[in-house]
């Protein structure tokens, strides 16, 4: 099994490099695990309490969990993913059954920050863009995806992505094997990568 981590800021374009890659792959031999799901379930908390949970900072994430699910699907287990809404930051009571594939790509902002995490990753990636384009693609993301407004996007984006990016994302670059720049539409670094993943599962 080949884990892959890809990481980045928010807006980055993560998703569309990871999309892309596995177009590119045999089919049946992927599979995605968001870093996403495994945001801890705050359902608990009231709207106001809600609102100001920072989505970009390490403490969010279940590692623990991310990490020992990677390691029943390294062993040959299934695992039982969470599913996450950002809009009730709660976990659903259903859950997604992943089985074991050839490659395992792990996406998220936060995936370089835990060394536990990094340890466990084969090739490790970090898709770099610009600040206002990350930004543009934020607002559009979470007015249509989250249902805030314009003006908490952007009191969000100064409150919490911005520092949390500078602070704990963008260092991590230094862990990264390969990076993308210009996201999604660097074709040619999604190429090189394809090719260094099929060339280690080779060696599998």
């Amino acid at each position: 099994m080949l884990i892959i981590g890809i990481a980045g800021g928010s807006g980055s374009g993560k998703s569309t490099v990871v999309k892309k890659i596995t177009k590119m792959l045999p089919k049946e031999s992927v599979v995605v695990i968001p870093q996403d799901a495994y945001y801890r379930d705050n359902g608990h908390l009231t709207p106001e309490e809600r609102a100001k949970i920072n989505f970009d900072h390490p403490s969010s994430i279940e590692f623990n969990l991310l990490i020992r699910h990677l390691e029943q699907l390294k062993s040959g287990q299934s695992i039982e993913m969470p599913i996450y809404s950002y809009l009730t930051c709660a976990r659903a009571k259903e859950t997604i059954t992943v089985v074991p594939k050839a490659v395992v790509i792990v996406e998220g902002i936060l995936i370089l920050t835990n060394p536990r995490l990094r340890a466990r990753m084969d090739i490790k990636v970090f898709v770099d863009a610009d600040a206002d384009d990350r930004l543009m693609r934020i607002i559009r993301r979470d007015i249509e995806e989250r249902g805030r407004s314009f003006i908490q996007v952007l009191d969000h984006y100064e409150k919490y992505v911005k520092p949390m990016h500078l602070l704990f994302i963008e260092p991590n670059k230094r862990y990264a094997d390969i990076i993308v720049p210009l996201g999604g539409t660097n074709q040619v670094a999604i190429d090189i990568l394809t090719s260094r993943i099929f060339r280690q599962l080779t060696q599998l």
